[in-house]
């Protein structure tokens, strides 16, 4: 092995397999509050380089791939809904709008960073309070930014999406690719 995902995501080791790369997984655990005045570009950068990081400072031979996704509305940073009610008044605030979702992806290996940010436009159908809770109870939006998951019963919300699909998911596979191709990482190419 040569590369280490610093996540436990199903869906990141999911887009990380469709690359035919070798690598082993290991959670970074990391304190993810946004820092006061942090800018969402800058908050999920720091975080996929810090996730990568962390696993990086006791693997030094080899590389580490950390990745962080945050919904953002206007200027504000939708995280994990904290609770039912905190899901249903996100989902409801994206309602009828558009919003942006950035995932930052950091290759990182003792003093080398590499990183890519991407950021995809997604615009959601009308959802009502009554769809929002039943959206809840399914549990899929628990540990998700902005309380829905694309790839999953989420999708549904979605009207339309410009940008990279993969990236909406967690792991942008074009810019991730661009990344490892840099870092002499092979995979399928």
């Amino acid at each position: 092995m040569s590369l280490i995902l610093a996540s436990q995501s199903p869906r990141r080791k999911e887009l990380l397999t469709q690359l035919g790369v070798s690598f082993t997984t290991a959670p970074a655990d990391i304190d993810e509050t946004p820092h006061l005045n942090e800018m969402p570009a800058e908050y999920v950068l720091r975080l996929a380089i810090e996730k990568a990081t962390v696993i990086s400072d006791k693997h030094l031979e080899l590389w580490v791939l950390g990745s962080d996704t945050t919904v953002v509305l206007g200027s504000d940073i939708l995280g994990k809904p904290e609770s039912e009610q905190h899901s249903i008044d996100m989902l409801l605030s994206l309602s009828e709008k558009c919003h942006s979702v950035l995932t930052a992806v950091a290759l990182v290996k003792q003093q080398q960073v590499l990183t890519r940010l991407v950021t995809t436009k997604v615009c959601f159908r009308k959802i009502d309070e009554s769809m929002a809770r039943k959206y809840w109870q399914t549990q899929e939006p628990c540990d998700k930014a902005g309380g829905y998951g694309i790839q999953g019963l989420g999708g549904m919300l979605v009207r339309s999406i410009e940008g990279s699909y993969s990236s909406v998911v967690g792991l942008p596979l074009a810019e991730t690719a661009d990344l490892l191709m840099e870092a002499n990482i092979k995979g399928w190419w």
